[in-house]
Parts: structure tokens; sequence; C-alpha cells
């Protein structure tokens, strides 16, 4: 099938791009990019108002399948992040069983097969049931297909293990993703050690108990040259962490939230909301600022959703006995724009790099993307100036337990194509 996307104001820092332009996508690939093009036969798709970037893909996902399907199976989070903008996909594999060999692997590639377009990415466990004691199946889930390892939802606090860990995954060309927390610190913690923790009456979480993680896993890398991907980083110390160990020359990456980039512990009343309940909490308005300049400097890689699913019963609990987490798919990047391209704090090219090249860097076996001829037609349009009322209704997905219910936010994505399938069009997710 051949189809022009006309009139769109192409973006992609890694091709050089930032200009008004027709594209011509024929059987998947891009062929021709350029002005007044035209197509004998084909689908043409107006683009003139949008911003048309390279195929963005969220490194940080819950997808709950096998074990909690009521909260969200792989396809409708599949569906879920079309709605949202992205073309690919990483889930996290604390499901139930656990993804920690290959045939679990397996397994999500046969779910993920399901004729929707959305790529799925599979993340395995470093270590069996993600209990931080013994390696799992590394290489059996590389040989799989699993493009990066983590033990998400827990931190492997053995740094024995963690070093063992390591010292194997770098034969493959793989990432470790780490999520830093030490458990004895964060202890019964459920919001942010302070002000807010006291004022609520609420277990605190230290910072602390982050950034010491943090800095084990820096120096662990160093001693084994591993490549290491911190996950949610919420600490203005942790960024520093991460700013000094990148000038060293050590291979590692971050990640940051849109919950994390776009609230704080000040967010937080005797309303008790457990849609802003998170693990790492919500921290001060000061951290806040910090992750925002560690995405301008260059210290944070990759803007990652956490999308955490939940069913609505379980979100209605005592705030300490809830679950941690938000769904951030489908927010993400009209988060990203409201907040942060519309009031002119950051470029369209900077948002392509944290959501569409960064993401790659960080898992260098995701494959790359760009709007060149020759390259896949895997492409994500946004309409800058689309208004959106975020309320249950509005997701598409299984779960509602959003952060962000009730914000009125600016953009939201229009199309996505991948390898020149729909998986959006016209803002609505394209079922097959």
């Amino acid at each position: 099938m051949a189809l022009l996307l006309k009139g769109g104001r192409l973006v992609d820092p890694a091709a050089g791009l930032d200009t008004v332009a027709d594209v011509v996508i024929r059987d998947g690939v891009i062929v021709e990019i350029g002005e007044d093009l035209t197509i004998p036969k084909g689908v043409t798709i107006e683009c003139a108002e949008k911003v048309v970037l390279p195929g963005l893909v969220d490194l940080h996902v819950h997808l709950r399948e096998p074990g909690r399907e009521d909260e969200e199976t792989v396809s409708s989070g599949k569906r879920a992040a079309a709605h949202g903008g992205f073309a690919g996909i990483c889930p996290m594999p604390n499901t139930e069983p656990v993804a920690d060999e290959g045939s679990a692997i397996t397994a999500l590639m046969d779910l993920a097969d399901d004729g929707f377009p959305v790529q799925v990415f599979p993340v395995g466990a470093m270590t069996v049931k993600q209990a931080g004691e013994l390696m799992a199946e590394i290489g059996d889930m590389h040989h799989a297909g699993a493009v990066a390892f983590s033990d998400d939802g827990r931190c492997v606090q053995d740094s024995g293990v963690m070093r063992r860990v390591m010292d194997y995954a770098k034969m493959f060309p793989v990432t470790l993703m780490s999520h830093c927390q030490d458990d004895a610190l964060a202890g019964r913690g459920v919001v942010n050690e302070g002000v807010v923790s006291t004022r609520l009456g609420l277990p605190g979480y230290p910072a602390a108990a982050e950034e010491i993680m943090i800095a084990r896993d820096i120096a662990l890398c160093e001693l084994t040259g591993c490549r290491v991907h911190v996950q949610h980083v919420s600490t203005a110390r942790g960024v520093e962490l991460i700013r000094v160990a990148k000038a060293a020359g050590l291979p590692v990456t971050c990640e940051v939230t849109p919950h994390h980039l776009f609230l704080d512990e000040d967010m937080l009343d005797l309303t008790y909301d457990t849609n802003r309940k998170m693990n790492p909490p919500l921290r001060t308005a000061a951290d806040r600022e910090a992750l925002l300049d560690g995405l301008v400097d260059g210290t944070v890689d990759a803007i990652a959703t956490d999308h955490a699913p939940h069913a609505a019963h379980e979100k209605q609990l005592e705030f300490e006995l809830a679950p941690f987490g938000t769904t951030g798919l489908e927010t993400a990047l009209s988060l990203v724009n409201t907040h942060l391209v519309a009031c002119g704090r950051v470029t369209w090219s900077q948002v392509a790099q944290w959501m569409c090249h960064g993401p790659r860097s960080c898992v260098p076996l995701i494959p790359e993307q760009r709007i060149e001829v020759g390259r896949p037609g895997t492409l994500t349009i946004v309409d800058p100036e689309a208004r959106v009322e975020v309320t249950r209704e509005w997701f598409v997905g299984t779960s509602r337990n959003s952060a962000f219910l009730g914000a009125k936010l600016l953009g939201k994505a229009t199309e996505v194509l991948v390898d020149g399938e729909w998986a959006l069009k016209g803002g609505k997710v394209v079922e097959r």
C-alpha cells in the first residue's frame, strides 16, 4: 500500500530534520521525503499543523499478563500505547508467574503476535522469581527475544548477587534495568519522607533509600563494565550521581517518568488520593526541577511512563494498603506537550530525543528509527493543539488509575504507524 503524509512538520534530530515536508511510505518503508509530492494510487493523510516524529518507544510498562488480566493484558496494553502515541513498548517481567526463563519470553511474544502492529520488546527478570537470590536464565531469555533485564518492582538487595548478574549479562548486548531501592531504609514508606509525610501521618520513604542503591549500581557498573539503566530516577541527588558517572565514561543511562516530572509531594493532601501513590514516591518540588534540568542537559536519557495499571477496588483501599502506581501510556505525550513544549521550555526535537532516540540508546537491541528514506514507516503524528480532558472514559486501556484524572491537557497523537501499518488513525485505535 502507498501512503502520502502531506505537509507535516517533520522533526527528527537524528536525521537532522525540522522542516515542513511530505513523506511517502510504500510497502512499510519510507521511499521519498520532499515538497509537493504526489502518489498515483494510495491514501493521502493531511498533516498540516501537525508534528511528525519517529515512532515513540516506552521503556517501562507493566502489562500484567499472565496473572492479572483484570488490570491489563498484552493486547489492551498495546492499544493503550497506540492511543498515547507509542509505536513500541518494553513490558516488565513482574507478572504471575515472573518472566524469568526463555519459555516465558516466548509466551509473551506469542501473546503480542495478535495482528496489532505496536511492537513489544520484552524485558526478562534478573533473578529467579525476582527474589534477588539466584540469577535467572539470562542467556535463555536473550535467545528468546529479551532486550533487557530487570527485577523492577523489587531491587536486588544483595550486592554479590547483583555483581554476578552484571558479570554474566555483560556477555550479551543487553541492558540491566535497575529499580534502585534499599528495602531496609524504605521500610513501609508510602510517600516521600519529610514535611508532607508528617502532615499526612504516613510512613516516609527517604530519598537516601533510592540514592544509596543508585550509587551502588554505578560502582558495580564500574567494576564489571556492564551496561546499567537506572529506572524512574526521582531525586536531585540521584540525577547528580548519574551525571558524575556519565562524565567518568561509565555505561550508565536513566529514565524519568511524567508523574515525577509534573507532580510532587505538595500535591498530596487530605483526600489521600491513592492514584498518586507510586514507587518511588513523589518527591519535592526541588527534586522535580532537578529532573527537568537533567533532561535538558542530557543526564536523563529518556522519558518512560512506568505504566502501572491496577483494578479499581485495589486503589479504593486505604492509602497505606493500596498498590503503588499510576497508568501512564495514554497521558505521557499530552503531559509533555502541555507542560514543556507549549509553554516554550523545550522543543519538539528534544521530545523526539527523549521519547524515541533516547530509549533506543538505553536499550540498543530496540531497532533504531529515523525519518529517512529506506527506514521503516514507523511514525508518531501529533496534533499539538488538540484538547484532551483526562476522564475515566477517555482511556482505552483496561485500568483507569491515573494520577492525572481531571487534568485538561493540550496535544495528543492522532496517528501511529508501525512499519506502514495503522495502529492509530484519526485519534482512534485501529482494530483488526
